[in-house]
């Protein structure tokens, strides 16, 4: 398995490590330096690595001068606690990039939001939400006879097994 970390630049490490945690509600540990930390999710998994500005002259984590911090980058967390996500976020920011809304690309809610140094984070659920009210069919699948069909029109075979 091939796993990538995302190395953000930012200008203050140890501030910029707690507010992550508070975000994606992992627990409170200090960062592993003063000029980089990575934020792990319980697995040990890295979610994001936060990086001081110009240490150990990355070249493109020199400075935010060079360029807007997040210029073509999007952090984009799934997280399977949207709710609670939610509420943490609405207690960093004194407002959101984006209100809660259901994206119709992956059809799960979604909001955003701008951490300390100015990146824009997209927080998303990990599933869709179930629907409420009657199941609802795959299209390509045919709907079976009821007991009550079978008698109006005279139909008596067994219903076919369908392969998945």
């Amino acid at each position: 398995m091939k796993r990538t970390w995302t190395i953000i630049g930012v200008s203050d490490v140890p501030r910029s490590f707690e507010w992550y945690q508070s975000l994606l509600g992992q627990p409170k540990t200090p960062p592993g330096h003063d000029y980089f930390g990575q934020i792990l999710d319980t697995d040990g998994t890295v979610l994001l690595c936060v990086h001081q500005w110009g240490a150990h002259e990355h070249p493109s984590l020199m400075s935010p001068d060079e360029a807007s911090p997040g210029n073509g980058l999007l952090l984009f967390f799934r997280v399977d606690d949207f709710d609670l996500a939610l509420k943490r976020a609405r207690a960093l920011v004194a407002r959101l990039e984006e209100e809660p809304h259901v994206n119709p690309n992956t059809r799960t809610r979604e909001f955003s939001l701008r951490d300390l140094d100015g990146y824009y984070v997209t927080i998303s659920a990990l599933s869709v939400p179930q629907r409420r009210g009657p199941a609802s069919r795959r299209p390509n699948e045919r709907l079976q006879p009821t007991k009550a069909r079978q008698e109006i029109t005279g139909a008596t075979s067994a219903p076919s097994r369908v392969k998945r």
